[in-house]
């Protein structure tokens, strides 16, 4: 459908400004000259990937990468161990996303970066640092929930029309997850924790990887199945992260929403020294 092609090729070229591709099959692996464009189901063509090149990983030093091709939604400091995620503000609770994972404990007063990915974006996840798999595993979680107060209570008057999507904080405590902690080898970065929630009816995290495994950065760690998803990652206190400006400004306003995606494998931070924690 041509239609639908634009979509994507829009979204898939808003990550790159200034550097569009002119046609589906310049950016996703497929066979334009067969009728289903080489995808043998729909969720083949949900997880399809990018040409190889599309992407390329920033090699720079000192920098953490975009893990999901995704829209930033919120920076989120001082972290707490366990807290009423369930309220207006949404805040982060470390031991109910990491569903008590003993580790959880070494994120308290942390940062979370949270950002969202749509139906028409790429769902695959890549490693955003070069490290080591601590741990990996799924979570069981809920569908088409929504924070009480973004849905018809919304005090403003303003329902969240897509239901779940202002309800995000909320989510990466409660939705079916995969979570999936990693060694860095930058000492500047150390443990730290990414998270990928469905949404909606999505439920199929699926992990590609697995413990004592080494992964390099832009590597795939996972994919998302069927729709549209978020995600988070979480890191220990004491790292230090100077997040681009893009992300600066969409984080800055919780009534700011972004209007593209960064791209994945794409520099999301300048990582500086480690302060005391």
């Amino acid at each position: 459908n041509p239609a639908v092609q634009w979509e994507l090729i829009a979204v898939a070229n808003g990550a790159v400004q200034g550097q569009p591709r002119p046609s589906f099959d310049l950016i996703f692996q497929c066979d334009p000259y067969d009728p289903t464009y080489g995808y043998q189901s729909w969720d083949e063509f949900f997880i399809r990937e990018f040409v190889p090149g599309v992407r390329p990983v920033d090699t720079s030093p000192g920098i953490l990468v975009n893990a999901c091709e995704s829209a930033p939604l919120d920076v989120a400091t001082n972290v707490q161990y366990q807290d009423t995620f369930w309220l207006k503000d949404q805040p982060y609770s470390l031991k109910d996303m990491m569903n008590g994972h003993q580790l959880a404990e070494t994120f308290v007063g942390g940062t979370v970066y949270q950002a969202f990915l749509s139906a028409l974006s790429f769902h695959r996840w890549n490693s955003p640092v070069d490290g080591r798999i601590v741990d990996a595993f799924n979570v069981d979680g809920t569908y088409y929930l929504e924070n009480f107060y973004t849905g018809f209570n919304d005090p403003d008057g303003t329902p969240d029309p897509a239901a779940p999507d202002e309800s995000q904080r909320m989510l990466s405590a409660v939705a079916a997850r995969a979570v999936i902690f990693i060694e860095a080898d930058d000492p500047n970065i150390g443990l730290m924790c990414f998270i990928g929630i469905g949404m909606a009816e999505v439920s199929s995290c699926e992990v590609t990887v697995e413990k004592d495994q080494h992964v390099s950065r832009g590597e795939q760690i996972g994919t998302f199945h069927f729709g549209g998803s978020t995600h988070c990652l979480v890191f220990q206190p004491g790292v230090n992260l100077d997040f681009i400006q893009y992300i600066k400004d969409i984080t800055a306003d919780p009534d700011t929403h972004a209007d593209y995606n960064v791209a994945i494998n794409s520099k999301i931070a300048d990582v500086l020294p480690r302060s005391a924690a």
